[in-house]
């Protein structure tokens, strides 16, 4: 019996031993399983990441294009403001030039100089300048030549001014209409 307990023992060790083995090897598979599923995992993370980095970069330049067309809507709405304010001013300025110097005494006359000054300066304030043309060398990207015509300059020279014309934070919105002088004209000729 001793043999057969021995047998039975040396069975039942052999059994456990199969047993555990096939439990490690289960194991090992489960641990390859959760591998190929961690790796699987990550993957999936890298790829969410990325595309949650690509729509942060994508909003954040909608973000800034719509700042920045927002600030270009109001600069243009303030340009075509500023042209319209800039006519009013050339009004005065015209209406001005046709008084008498008696009539400067005259206390209205004075309120619509105030008045005159009061909306250049208003101008000013927001960047609206008025571009000093006469007797300065022509540019086309400041001046617009309506005529050349003989004059006291010299040639290339604007002679007159015909219209004004304004800057808006050093940027051209609207171009002097100029004379530019053909020639320097000789007073001794006649």
């Amino acid at each position: 019996m001793s043999k057969k307990k021995h047998y039975d023992e040396q069975k039942h060790k052999e059994e456990l031993e199969k047993m555990a083995f096939e439990e490690e090897i289960a194991t090992v598979k489960a641990e390859l399983e959760s591998t190929d599923q961690l790796v699987e995992l990550d993957k999936q993370c890298s790829e969410w990441k990325d595309k949650y980095l690509r729509n942060m970069a994508e909003f954040d330049n909608y973000r800034r294009r719509s700042n920045l067309e927002r600030v270009e809507w109001i600069r243009l709405a303030t340009q075509i403001f500023a042209l319209e304010i800039c006519e009013v001013l050339d009004n005065f300025e015209r209406a001005l030039l046709q008084l008498k110097e008696d009539q400067m005494e005259d206390t209205f006359v004075k309120g619509i100089l105030m008045i005159e000054q009061q909306l250049r300066g208003a101008l000013e304030k927001e960047g609206v300048k008025r571009i000093d043309a006469l007797g300065r060398e022509f540019d086309p990207a400041r001046h617009d030549a309506i005529a050349h015509i003989p004059s006291e300059y010299e040639e290339n020279v604007v002679a007159a001014v015909i219209k004004n014309g304004y800057t808006m934070h050093d940027k051209v919105i609207r171009p002097a209409s100029v004379a530019v002088s053909s020639s320097k004209h000789d007073e001794d000729k006649n």
